[in-house]
């Protein structure tokens, strides 16, 4: 028990991360069915969106963060928003041919980071009020910027939720995705729906993006380390559900960091999967599923 209580802040910091990493995807897979193999490469560029603002526009740090949060959800938003129209929707209903498409569409945009930035990785250097921290008992310390990074998933989380229960156009995409033809003959435009969902599925992996930079290094590979991470999180949750998602993050984040603590990297990757393995074993549909009227 004092080793979990002594990880929890590593383990929430680590948490807040991969739900940031999974919300996107929470839309785009959990949703929609469209395995979106880009999705780290979404937010590969809100990280390098950040980075811009700072090296190529001069932003000062101080304030350049907070700006690259709303310029990074338009921009990768933008970017989702275009390949779904132009691409991915030709191919709903066929998911192994989505992830091919979209694991294509990931290499081209690392490509073009390279060709962009340089191979080597890059610094967006955190702002002045992030560096510092806090000391609780035991010695435990939190620095602010993982607090900052918690918070923003929190907030991103409320707006999610508000969006869906409370927003004309949150209704309407909760019934495209529990019943695509009702919606369609009860005057629902389910084409601008699914824009919509992409659009707003791809904007906060660029959200991810930028809170990453407060962690480490960008480069062109910074979406791989969270893309498999960021899909079991999803799973594990259940397909579509927010609060799946909420507490899977948050139970893989904990768990990562009470492993990591006795054990090197690997295997606690290695423990970690092994649980997740034996846990779908178990419930294959994940915590939580969508509740239906259908006679079984």
């Amino acid at each position: 028990m004092d080793a979990i209580i002594s990880q929890l802040p590593t383990g929430l910091a680590i948490g807040a991360v991969l739900l940031l990493a999974a919300l996107g995807l929470n839309f785009t897979f959990g949703q929609m069915g469209v395995i979106n193999m880009a999705h780290g490469e979404l937010i590969m560029i809100g990280a390098y969106t950040a980075y811009v603002l700072h090296a190529w526009v001069g932003l000062n740090p101080a304030y350049s963060l907070l700006i690259a949060l709303p310029v990074a959800f338009t921009v990768t938003g933008t970017l989702g928003w275009l390949l779904e129209l132009g691409l991915i929707r030709h191919f709903y209903g066929r998911p192994l041919d989505t992830l091919l498409l979209t694991f294509g569409i990931g290499m081209i945009l690392q490509q073009a980071a390279r060709d962009t930035f340089g191979a080597p990785n890059v610094d967006v250097p955190a702002p002045a009020w992030l560096t510092s921290g806090i000391t609780l008992a035991d010695g435990i310390r939190i620095h602010y910027s993982r607090l900052f990074i918690l918070t923003l998933a929190l907030v991103c989380v409320a707006a999610i939720a508000y969006y869906l229960n409370r927003s004309r156009q949150g209704r309407q995409m909760r019934a495209v995705i529990h019943n695509r033809d009702l919606a369609a003959i009860s005057g629902i435009n389910t084409r601008k729906v699914d824009a919509t969902t992409f659009f707003i599925g791809s904007g906060l992996a660029g959200i991810a993006g930028v809170a990453l930079t407060l962690i480490g290094p960008t480069g062109p590979t910074l979406g791989t380390n969270y893309i498999v991470d960021a899909f079991l999180v999803v799973v594990v949750g259940g397909l579509g559900q927010l609060r799946g998602t909420i507490l899977a993050a948050f139970a893989l984040g904990i768990l990562n960091a009470t492993v990591e603590a006795w054990a090197d990297a690997s295997l606690a990757k290695l423990i970690v999967f092994a649980t997740i393995v034996a846990f779908l074993q178990a419930r294959p549909q994940g915590l939580f599923t969508v509740k239906t009227r259908a006679l079984t």
